[in-house]
């Protein structure tokens, strides 16, 4: 019995999660939504779904100031630091600037808003977005402790990098610190695993919890903006990225796709980018082969800058909500909402929901009345999970795409299909509290 249950993969552990939770969340649902039973089982769904999402994000902050200042004080060169930083942002950019280009292309062509009898009855009231100026200037923390508490990625891989850059050039007391800060990333590491084998269980909850609220009603008459985005989305994934990586990188579509099944689950699961860092890093470094002082930079960078998805649901929805009030966008105000999207997702956190507010923004930019973001309010957590997990691919791709420029990729463990398999696994010792 054990034999057969070793031989099921995380993958398909973290899918029959899915299934199970979609189902009962749909059945509870459906037979007794009012029932006091749902309420008891909805409140221990969401009760497992916050442990889960919660032990993935405790290891945030620490994963990545010690990956990354591992990484950094490793680099036998300076100047390669800098470069890393314009090939990562570049890339970034270019893929958020073509994946809102696509998603308002299509929008424009398939026009889901027209058609639609929605009025301006929602409401939505919109945090204020921060500028790119803002953005800019908060770069360097003037608290780095503060930062780290606060979760700020930007600031916190800033003093990182800082931190490691320093440790390089200390001599010998810098070759001590820098054994401990790699003890502490193995340690970390571990953990990660550890916590990759409760998946399937947080992944049961959250479904569940899901399902079990919201049932499917609300894909009703907001379906073709729904089916459009999930479409978009779908050839941002399966067409932009591959491509890409064959073209930027000469490396198999095929298998990079096979290997970050685990990863995008994770993401689809938690909505939050953030979440599933650690995860996406070990895919990244233990999987596909990237070394750590590529990964530990490029990958957290991602997870704070890298908002593919977030992009393609801000574009089809401005010409959504454009077709829906009745109101014409030139083509001068589409290149705004590309630019504005592309620059806005470098002040996104990689937090669920994040995207209303800068879809607010772009909405602002082009003089559309925000209010329109109520009306699809009610199909969007669907569509968060969903985009999270192309973010992270998004952070994947770019991450090798970097390595093998700069001579930092294993490719035979790229190409090997069982590279890390073994260590999917956890053994714990029998007989420990």
């Amino acid at each position: 019995m054990t034999k057969q249950k070793g031989k099921l993969g995380l993958t398909a552990r973290i899918f029959i999660g899915m299934v199970l939770g979609f189902a009962l969340g749909l059945a509870l649902h459906g037979f007794a939504p009012d029932s006091s039973f749902t309420a008891s089982c909805l409140t221990l769904f969401q009760i497992g779904g916050k442990l889960f999402v919660a032990s993935l994000k405790m290891l945030v902050v620490p994963l990545v100031f010690v990956s990354l200042v591992c990484g950094t004080c490793s680099l036998s060169d300076p100047t390669k630091l800098g470069r890393l930083g314009v090939k990562a942002i570049g890339l970034y950019l270019i893929t958020t600037a073509l994946a809102i280009t696509l998603a308002i292309t299509l929008a424009v062509l398939v026009k889901p808003g027209i058609g639609l009898e929605l009025h301006s009855d929602a409401s939505f009231k919109a945090s204020a977005a921060p500028s790119l100026a803002d953005v800019i200037t908060n770069l360097v923390p003037s608290n780095p402790i503060q930062a780290m508490a606060q979760g700020n990625m930007l600031q916190i891989i800033v003093f990182a990098v800082l931190f490691g850059v320093a440790i390089a050039l200390s001599g010998k007391a810098g070759e001590r610190i820098a054994k401990v800060f790699e003890d502490f990333n193995e340690v970390i590491m571990k953990l990660v695993t550890i916590l990759m084998n409760l998946a399937p269980y947080g992944v049961f909850c959250l479904m569940a919890k899901l399902f079990a609220d919201k049932g499917l009603d609300t894909l009703g008459s907001l379906g073709k903006y729904f089916f459009l985005v999930l479409g978009v989305l779908a050839i941002h994934a399966f067409i932009s990225y591959p491509v890409l990586l064959k073209l930027l990188a000469r490396l198999s579509p095929l298998m990079f796709l096979r290997k970050m099944r685990d990863t995008a689950l994770f993401a689809f699961s938690t909505a939050s980018s953030n979440a599933t860092l650690p995860v996406t890093l070990e895919t990244v470094t233990k999987k596909l082969g990237v070394n750590n002082s590529i990964a530990s930079f490029t990958v957290p960078l991602g997870a704070t800058i890298n908002m593919d998805g977030t992009a393609i649901m801000q574009g089809v929805a401005t010409v959504f909500i454009a077709q829906v009030y009745g109101i014409d966008l030139s083509l001068t105000d589409y290149l705004m909402v590309i630019l504005t999207a592309t620059l806005a997702s470098v002040g996104t956190a990689g937090v669920p929901g994040v995207g209303l507010i800068m879809l607010a923004m772009v909405l602002n930019q082009v003089h559309l009345p925000v209010e329109g973001i109520g009306l699809i309010m009610g199909v969007d957590r669907l569509l968060d999970m969903t985009r999270t997990a192309v973010n992270v691919t998004g952070d994947a791709m770019v991450t090798l795409v970097v390595a093998k420029s700069e001579g930092e990729l294993d490719e035979g463990r790229f190409n090997d299909p069982n590279a890390a398999k073994a260590e999917e696994e956890v053994h714990l010792p029998h007989g420990h509290a």
